[in-house]
């Protein structure tokens, strides 16, 4: 189900942090326009005696803080939407409401809490959840308000107050109070999966009364206290507390978002109802959002069947992520009539990218040597012509389409990170920017597999008998890759064969949904692909992904991680709004990041590929980060036209 694009981690991993108590000086100095909710909300503060309290202290205590109040706040740069606009540009804000969209999941699915520490949840589950604030399709560095109204903080960023809209309701039309953010982040610091400590750790949120929240931090951190104020989800205090968090839900939960699930099959369908009472839906913005008055999640155990039921009808929307279906399965009578439309959208923006990650807590992998020759056993330029239709590109950056992907040698400023770390990172990354070899594309990849050979002999392994094993041990060089049912693994076979020319034994192991998340979680496995989510540009999202700290977390599919990667995120995270400093940091992470080869970049599409029944309006514009489905509707005479409903 596709809604609002959300930062792809703190959405999930900051669902909930900050307390504390506050100190607000009389003047308040910067974006001090409030708007109608966060005036009743101010007022209703006003009201209750705790409050009086509270603001007496603050009037008595002065500081030099500087004070800012916005309603509307950016992480990097200015908003792209004035405090009183109306609705955002890519939507039509009198779309009419009403029909039906049908979409569809690959896998399967055993529970409803997006949060549970083991299970496979339904995939949209998350959403049933709105938070604080919100990003939009077009701005996807700024917040704005949706179950709070405003933010008050200082210069020191140590804290904040949000203020919550009194209107806010949960599904159940209870109100959402500053007691059920505080129960938020509680119930995900003791019940929540082990990162979420280690990343909140020394953080505080404390309901200062009905409708005010205060966070504070251990230390100064501007983009962590408006990230995790602006990501934060609201769950129910009044349903939650009768529920263990860490463990799945089989019956669905009280949500505060558009839609609740009204009805499902374990495993097989869920029905997503938009709630007509939804308090959110006339707020900037949601105006001329979630249209649909239902969203049907068919869920499918292979994308080859889904594809089928797609081109049947069975559901409506199709984004295709394999360029040969895209070119020689998209086409029949449906096609030709214009029922289905068919849609390309060039990539100009920070993409998802495919790698196959090594698990370097494995000792067969700790070696460079290795970890390099079996990247270049990877014939990409072969599959991209064989099987994808040269639709690919591949990666070469952990930055890709953006201006922090390292490019030529370093420059001063890069090498003035480093030359810090000189000792304990490749040599490499001093030089040319992470690049491979490219095969001649028919199939034989003599020249890297030539390399390769040497990289694995150099560390200590040799072929016996058609095996390679180790010089010393003896012990034949052998691994397993996981994979997931359904998943396309054209890739898995020529990749075995390729690797058994230098005497390696892969093994492919598919397994179902539930089977593969759990190994992913334990990190039991030797190789698996991984998507890598879109970095628009360097945050401390970064120290999840590839911190110290956070070993333990999935996100980190390969384990890397060095004092280097911690020290060059460290200064990132200092420098989230500055540009300038950010992109020889981002540059220089990247390098030392390619230059460990932790995974096999594997491809990214160069385009969008989605289709859809012809039965949908959309607006003008597209927003510039998604493809915008939560903004089209249903056109019931469209819908009436298509060939396959006049045939019956």
């Amino acid at each position: 189900m596709i809604r609002q694009i959300k930062p792809k981690i703190k959405s999930v991993l900051i669902a909930c942090c900050m307390s504390g108590f506050v100190i607000i000086p009389q003047s308040v100095n910067a974006n001090q326009t409030e708007d109608k909710a966060t005036q009743q909300a101010s007022q209703a503060v006003e009201q209750s005696s705790d409050s009086r309290q509270q603001i007496a202290v603050r009037n008595v205590i002065q500081t030099s803080e500087q004070i800012y109040h916005k309603s509307i706040f950016s992480l990097l740069g200015e908003p792209k939407y004035p405090d009183n606009f109306e609705h955002l540009e890519y939507v039509n804000p009198n779309a009419p409401k009403g029909g039906i969209i049908k979409l569809a999941e690959i896998g399967s699915f055993d529970n409803f809490n997006r949060y549970a520490s083991r299970g496979a949840p339904e995939k949209n589950s998350g959403a049933l959840y709105d938070t604080l604030f919100t990003n939009t399709a077009d701005d996807i560095t700024s917040f704005y308000p949706l179950i709070a109204t405003s933010i008050t903080y200082s210069d020191s960023y140590r804290w904040a107050e949000v203020l919550i809209n009194p209107n806010a309701r949960f599904q159940d039309d209870q109100p959402i109070t500053a007691e059920d953010v505080e129960f938020t982040f509680n119930k995900f610091m003791t019940e929540g999966v082990p990162q979420y400590k280690v990343y909140n750790q020394g953080v505080t949120v404390k309901a200062l009364d009905t409708y005010r929240v205060r966070i504070e931090l251990p230390k100064s951190d501007r983009e962590k206290l408006l990230s995790f104020v602006g990501n934060m989800r609201v769950i129910p205090k009044h349903f939650w507390q009768h529920h263990n968090f860490s463990e799945p839900l089989t019956t669905p939960p009280v949500g505060s978002g558009p839609y609740f699930i009204s009805d499902f099959k374990m495993g097989q369908y869920v029905i997503y109802r938009r709630n007509p009472h939804y308090w959110a839906k006339d707020l900037p913005v949601n105006r001329g959002l979630d249209n649909f008055d239902e969203k049907r999640i068919e869920y499918y155990m292979d994308s080859s069947i889904a594809l089928e039921a797609f081109k049947a009808g069975e559901y409506d929307f199709r984004g295709e992520s394999q360029p040969k279906n895209w070119f020689t399965q998209y086409q029949g009578h449906y096609f030709d009539t214009n029922d289905i439309i068919k849609q390309e959208k060039p990539i100009k923006t920070a993409t998802d990218t495919r790698w196959l990650a090594f698990n370097l807590q494995k000792d067969l992998f700790k070696d460079i040597k290795v970890r390099e020759a079996i990247t270049l056993a990877f014939d990409f330029e072969w599959l991209n012509r064989a099987y994808y239709y040269n639709s690919y590109k591949r990666p070469t950056s952990f930055f890709e389409n953006t201006i922090y992907a390292a490019k030529g040698t370093p420059t001063e400023q890069e090498l003035k990170w480093l030359n810090i770390y000189k000792d304990i990172i490749p040599e490499r990354a001093f030089g040319d920017a992470y690049s491979l070899p490219k095969s001649d594309g028919q199939g034989f990849n003599r020249e890297n597999l030539l390399k390769a050979a040497q990289l694995l002999n150099q560390a200590g392994w040799k072929i016996e008998n058609g095996v390679l094993v180790n010089a010393k041990t003896k012990q034949p060089f052998e691994f397993e890759l996981i994979a997931y049912l359904g998943e396309d693994i054209k890739y898995a076979i020529p990749f075995q064969q390729s690797l058994a020319i230098l005497g390696i034994n892969m093994k492919i192991t598919l397994l179902d949904s539930a089977q593969h998340l759990r190994r992913m979680r334990e990190r039991d496995y030797d190789m698996m692909a991984r998507n890598y989510g879109a970095v628009n540009y360097p945050t401390s999202d970064l120290m999840i992904l590839w911190g110290s700290e956070y070993l333990n977390s999935s996100w980190n599919g390969s384990g890397l991680h060095n004092q280097a990667i911690d020290g060059i995120i460290a200064e990132i995270t200092k420098n989230v709004d500055n540009q300038e400093a950010l992109i020889p940091l981002g540059r220089a992470l990247d390098r030392i990041l390619t230059q460990e080869y932790p995974m096999i970049p594997m491809w990214y599409n160069s385009q969008t590929f989605y289709a859809y029944w012809n039965k949908f309006g959309q607006p003008d514009i597209q927003p510039t980060y998604a493809i915008g489905v939560d903004s089209w509707w249903y056109d019931a005479d469209k819908a009436a036209n298509l060939s396959k409903n006049k045939e019956h």
